[in-house]
């Protein structure tokens, strides 16, 4: 039988970084394992193509939600990256760290050692920010980090700004720095004008090494186990199937929907459930598969009075020219995800930290990529962060081939339901500043005959759509509560050797994209893995907005 010491499930945003890390320990044998195959495509790649990949089955997996009960019975699409890179070889390169006060949520939750000052360091260590380092930016990490082309291209991203600082919210030079409220450039995983991914950043330096195996097209079936204790797994390569064992430890790092079906296959879970699907249950652990969260968004659209928007770019000889010019250069509206400008605010008073995120995009189109209008136009997709409703994952069959069920059940919580109301109204007075005026011809989309709290909620309920940032279904805390599933080292409660590190482990959603925190998340539990111990807390200050318990802005 085939040994190693330590098996790491899944080569995504998490997977890469703790097979960088573990494997620099030239005594440590290290498995990395992932179900689909290589990242090498053009479209992978190259930043402005990043609706592409996520539109093909070679690097999606394709969910989708059961019926949305919430949403009309809507099924939401829920794409997970498969191939080296996972999601980050396929989303949106956004580069958000979060606020300060979602990693203090977590340590109220139970997550102890995961306040901002301890997860801070780890942030640093991952990042190379192209603007140097500082207390709270990297310098010299793996991970490439930039703002694009710093919106020099395109006029409408400073007038969003504007706009948002004459509606009364602060600017902020670095949301990922002290003061993340307000409007300002926005951070991308894009190094040198190309996708900045774990499998680029994390993997490929590192795949010489001879303690380093990286096995693909591998579909684990489940985790063998000796009582209480991860001995290896069971894993399909080229239909047919091996037993591999882990001298360490098996860690879990196929992320939200996959790490809890995994265990949930493997006999570990909610005992009535798992035998309802024929399984035969080993462990109890009720909350895996529970707490899924997500973040949901919807764009406005609007007519551009100028001809200043990237609609007259989206046609097929625009798109030959600006990828000819990425290939020979990487440079040009090819290098960015063109998401430069974007805004935090905090929807009402009482509030410590934004709960609203804008992503502002010149120009208005489809997720395919294709325009929506003729002539000109503009975006920005906007959604409430901090969602209360909640969902779970569920396996149907013990064949790893079988898609599970999915539920989010979003738009269910009525605080949820006033948040969005508030969305929608916040939006629109900020893009009725003066700023705009220039540029904005009138509102495609919602609309204005959808003025009413009914005919908002019932836009909400045909339009919402996830932004792919799923969550918390192995969520940290003690062993006392029932419903947690990990420890804060990420080791699964009442198994030994085995651990999950990934977004499943987070407690909470943070307020913003997910990727930069499961990157961080991976580079502290690696230091777990290996006995060492964390790196110092960040001497840093955490901000409170002034008068936060009275005033919204």
């Amino acid at each position: 039988m085939e040994e190693f010491d330590y098996i790491i499930v899944g080569a995504g945003s998490a997977g890469c970084v703790l097979a960088n890390r573990l494997s620099a320990e030239s005594l440590n044998r290290v498995l990395l394992v992932e179900a689909g195959g290589g990242d090498q495509h053009l479209f992978v790649q190259m930043p402005t193509a990043l609706s592409y990949p996520m539109a093909m089955n070679r690097f999606n997996w394709g969910y989708y939600s059961d019926p949305e009960p919430g949403l009309d019975g809507r099924r939401i699409s829920c794409p997970r990256g498969k191939g080296l890179g996972g999601t980050s070889s396929i989303n949106g390169m956004v580069y958000v760290r979060g606020n300060a006060q979602d990693y203090e949520e977590w340590e109220s939750l139970g997550a102890a050692g995961w306040g901002y000052r301890d997860c801070l360091p780890y942030f640093k260590r991952a990042e190379s920010w192209v603007g140097g380092g500082d207390r709270y930016r990297g310098e010299s990490g793996p991970l490439g980090v930039s703002a694009g082309n710093e919106m020099r291209l395109n006029p409408l991203y400073r007038a969003f700004i504007d706009a948002g600082v004459e509606a009364g919210y602060p600017e902020t030079s670095d949301y990922n720095a002290e003061f993340q409220e307000g409007f300002g450039p926005m951070h991308m995983t894009v190094r040198d004008g190309m996708r900045e991914s774990t499998s680029r950043a994390y993997l490929k330096p590192v795949r010489h090494r001879r303690n380093l195996e990286v096995l693909t097209r591998a579909h684990v079936q489940h985790i063998e186990l000796d009582g209480d204790r991860a001995t290896g797994i069971s894993v399909e390569v080229l239909a047919r199937t091996r037993a591999i064992r882990a001298r360490k430890e098996v860690i879990l790092a196929a992320g939200s929907i996959a790490s809890p079906a995994l265990l949930q296959r493997s006999g570990i879970g909610h005992h009535a459930h798992l035998q309802s699907v024929g399984i035969t249950p080993t462990h109890s652990l009720p909350g895996v598969g529970e707490n899924l969260q997500d973040h949901l968004e919807v764009y406005f659209q609007f007519h551009c009075k100028e001809s200043v928007s990237l609609n007259n770019k989206l046609d097929a000889l625009s798109k030959g020219l600006i990828g000819a010019r990425w290939l020979l250069f990487k440079d040009g509206l090819g290098a960015t995800n063109h998401f430069e400008s974007c805004a935090f605010i905090r929807s009402r008073a009482g509030l410590k930290s934004p709960d609203i995120q804008y992503h502002f995009l010149p120009a208005a189109m489809r997720y395919d990529g294709t325009p929506s209008i003729a002539g000109h136009g503009f975006q920005v997709h906007v959604g409430p962060n901090k969602p209360k409703s909640r969902g779970q994952i569920r396996i149907t069959a013990g064949n790893a081939a079988a898609a599970p069920s999915i539920k989010f059940n979003y738009y269910q919580h009525e605080d949820d339901i006033a948040a969005w109301q508030q969305c929608i109204h916040l939006t629109r007075e900020i893009m009725r500043q003066p700023a705009m005026a220039a540029y904005n011809g009138g509102e495609l989309q919602p609309g204005p005959e959808v003025q009413s709290e009914d005919e908002i909620d019932a836009w909400l309920k045909q339009n919402i759509e996830s932004a792919y940032h799923p969550a918390g279904t192995c969520r940290m805390g003690p062993a006392s509560d029932p419903m947690a599933v990990v420890d804060t080292a990420g080791c699964v409660h009442g198994i030994d050797r085995l651990r999950v590190v990934d977004a499943s482990i987070f407690p909470s959603l943070p307020n913003g994209n997910i990727n930069a925190p499961v990157i961080m998340a991976a580079e502290k539990l690696a230091d777990a893995i290996l006995h060492k111990s964390p790196l110092p807390p960040a001497e840093v200050p955490i901000h409170l907005p002034q008068n936060w318990e009275t005033q919204q802005r």
